[in-house]
């Protein structure tokens, strides 16, 4: 399998570390190098199929935003006459935005979406609160080559240490509404009225929240909804949960189960698979959800343990 990531480590380690060395010698400790942000090859997950668009071999350089007035330019026009010199690489106008030099406070502020603050290296609550998911396992993904100021480095730990605990109980409450508003509440309402469109989506909703539940209970962010459930299957060390939600994703809602049937809060109908799968998945979370100290018992109806949870947020 094509992996440009390591082509882009070994251009770093064969070329750009020499011309930095060569061309400005003063300032190479000051530089930080790696791969990381925006691109399936940032996370690892780049195939043949990555070739169609923004493709191609570079890394990004980092710089304060006193270097980047200081020599900032005179290094872009080196790294860009680098990049130019390489056979084949044509690198699209998108892609040259997300590598070559650029400020630490950019790559940061870009992806996150907020102004980030690199010297006091924090986030308020409300910041995290506005923050996606996925944009944070983009600012955290790759690796970084070097750093000797250690600024760069400093920013990325902080967003690795993840979320603060109010932050991280906020968004479990939130998910753990939504996956039983979808799953173990409407999509049973939906296919008792025979609204089949409805209980499809409510079907999708509660999927994508079980997967964001199981992220949360891992503490790691999860990345860019496409490259979602592939993460999983590599953090999912007893495969049971990503089994079960791969086993959700292809079924269908079974329209002759519901035939005949009132709807009931109180019952459930273990004979559609949907429920099934559903009542598994959230008996697992529930159990998460305890070895984590947030409830005290294992009731898989999650909707019924969001007050404890809120009661323990201090903030």
């Amino acid at each position: 399998m094509l992996n440009n990531f390591d082509n882009s480590r070994r251009f770093y380690e064969k070329q750009v570390s020499g011309m930095i060395r060569n061309l400005f010698s003063v300032y190479e400790d000051r530089i930080a190098v790696g791969l990381a942000g925006e691109g399936s090859d940032c996370f690892g997950y780049d195939d043949f199929i990555s070739r169609d668009h923004d493709f191609g071999t570079g890394v990004c350089l980092w710089l304060t935003d006193e270097d980047m007035e200081l020599f900032g330019k005179e290094l872009d026009n080196a790294y860009n006459e680098l990049i130019d010199r390489q056979p084949g690489n044509n690198l699209t106008r998108r892609l040259r935005e997300r590598r070559g030099v650029m400020t630490i406070k950019h790559f940061y502020s870009q992806i996150l979406g907020v102004e980030c603050d690199i010297n006091s290296c924090e986030l308020s609550f409300d910041e995290w609160q506005k923050l996606d998911h996925s944009c944070l396992a983009t600012a955290v993904n790759g690796e970084v080559f070097r750093d000797d100021l250690g600024l760069f480095s400093a920013y990325r730990k902080m967003l690795l240490d993840y979320y603060p605990e109010d932050v991280w109980k906020v968004r479990i409450v939130n998910e753990m509404h939504k996956f039983s508003a979808a799953l173990q509440v409407n999509y049973a309402r939906c296919m008792s009225r025979g609204d089949i469109v409805a209980a499809r989506l409510c079907h999708m909703h509660g999927l994508e929240a079980a997967m964001q539940l199981f992220f949360l209970m891992k503490r790691v962010y999860p990345p860019y909804y496409k490259w979602t459930y592939r993460r999983m299957t590599e953090i999912d060390s007893k495969g049971m949960i990503s089994k079960w939600i791969k086993e959700l994703s292809e079924t269908l809602g079974d329209v002759s189960a519901w035939e005949g049937r009132s709807y009931n809060p109180n019952y459930l109908n273990l004979n559609d698979k949907v429920v099934l799968l559903s009542e598994r998945i959230a008996e697992e979370i529930a159990k998460m959800l305890m070895g984590h100290g947030l409830i005290d018992n294992a009731d898989p109806y999650l909707e019924r343990h969001i007050d404890e949870i809120i009661s323990k947020i201090d903030n």
